[in-house]
């Protein structure tokens, strides 16, 4: 049996081209409430737990104001659909919405997450191609999990700028996100969200809660977040782990690095003493060799999967954050402190050279 692909969404740029004419940032998203339900929708339908949706999202830049105002859904293909274009499919779809008159300009994309699960490298290198093809283009990120429990989880996110210098060199080295100042906490930026619906809408939802016969609505919702902190905290020991193998694999790199410089350094010595001494006798000195390549420098470790790691770790922690401060005793959420903290103690243990910021 075939089984499903996450592919990563292709950017067309003869349209990318029609839409990134501002210099200005992209600072407030209006995002129409028709878009918010065939997001949802596409999830119900396609969506299968972890399975991960993905979309395009059109609309217009208005100033600072990026407005989103239709999308359509990336089909599910198989591997063995090895003759399916993205590129051509999203052409035909945008041109056929022009010939209806709707909104056809391609401002982004948006992506489902399983429990804030987002921050990957396949985000990052889609979220680049968005950005350096359409200046202004973000990505939406809808959680499913927490829409379920009552509140709406719809998120807008766009790459810093000190990013994007760096995905243009594909330097991910060390020193280089030293010297740029990378931090887990400097690579996406959020932008604030604003949800529109007509005044027909809204003027039919205002009907619609009238005529309700439900004496108390909240009892249709379920506010019981038990599971989804005992899940977010799995995944975050799950990524801890992650975070102490990169860490492991640093310090060896670090260990390998610092042994090499000693040993070059007791031949460079050596070298010296060795043409002290021939000068002494009146011999001519030992010819000059290239130390660089006597002493190959080990390969330094990739440092952005590291980051990607340290900011979904930053992400779980905000979802236990966030599900323990609603709806919970102070029995209750006492307890659950009590085993955030003593995750966090295994994370100090695991990873001492992180500080309590990212926690």
């Amino acid at each position: 049996m075939a089984s499903r692909k996450e592919s990563v969404p292709a950017v067309t740029p003869a349209v990318a081209s029609t839409s990134g004419t501002l210099d200005s940032p992209v600072k407030q998203i209006q995002i129409e409430g028709l878009v918010v339900l065939k997001i949802i929708k596409h999830y119900q339908e396609e969506g299968q737990g972890s399975e991960v949706v993905q979309g395009v999202l059109l609309g217009l830049v208005v100033e600072d104001r990026l407005e989103i105002t239709n999308c359509f859904p990336f089909p599910q293909h198989t591997e063995d659909d090895a003759d399916f274009d993205e590129v051509q499919y999203q052409m035909e779809m945008m041109r056929s919405l022009r010939h209806v008159n709707i909104d056809h300009l391609h401002v982004g994309w948006y992506q489902s997450t399983y429990y804030g699960s987002f921050v990957s490298r396949a985000l990052l290198d889609s979220q680049f191609s968005y950005q350096h093809a359409i200046e202004e283009s973000v990505v939406l990120i809808y959680d499913p999990i927490k829409t379920a429990q009552g509140s709406l989880s719809l998120k807008a996110y766009r790459l810093t700028p000190k990013l994007m210098e760096i995905c243009k060199e594909k330097d991910f080295t060390p020193e280089c996100l030293k010297k740029a100042n990378i931090g887990f906490e400097h690579m996406f930026e959020e932008v604030p969200i604003i949800i529109k619906n007509s005044h027909l809408i809204n003027a039919l939802m205002w009907d619609l809660e009238d005529k309700s016969t439900v004496a108390d609505k909240h009892e249709l919702l379920n506010l019981s977040s038990s599971n989804h902190l005992e899940k977010s905290l799995q995944l975050l020991m799950d990524r801890v782990d992650d975070m102490s193998q990169d860490i492991v694999k640093y310090n060896t790199y670090s260990r390998n690095m610092s042994k090499q410089q000693q040993q070059k350094h007791q031949y460079v010595q050596r070298r010296t003493q060795e043409n002290t001494q021939r000068q002494s006798r009146g011999e001519p000195p030992l010819p000059e060799e290239d130390i660089s390549k006597m002493f190959k420098p080990p390969q330094p470790p990739p440092r952005m999967d590291t980051l990607l790691i340290a900011g979904q770790v930053n992400n779980y922690c905000q979802n236990v954050k966030e599900g323990n401060g609603v709806h919970r005793g102070d029995g209750e959420r006492k307890q659950t402190c009590c085993f955030f903290f003593r995750i966090y103690s295994l994370f100090l243990c695991r990873a001492p050279s992180l500080s309590l910021e990212m926690i």
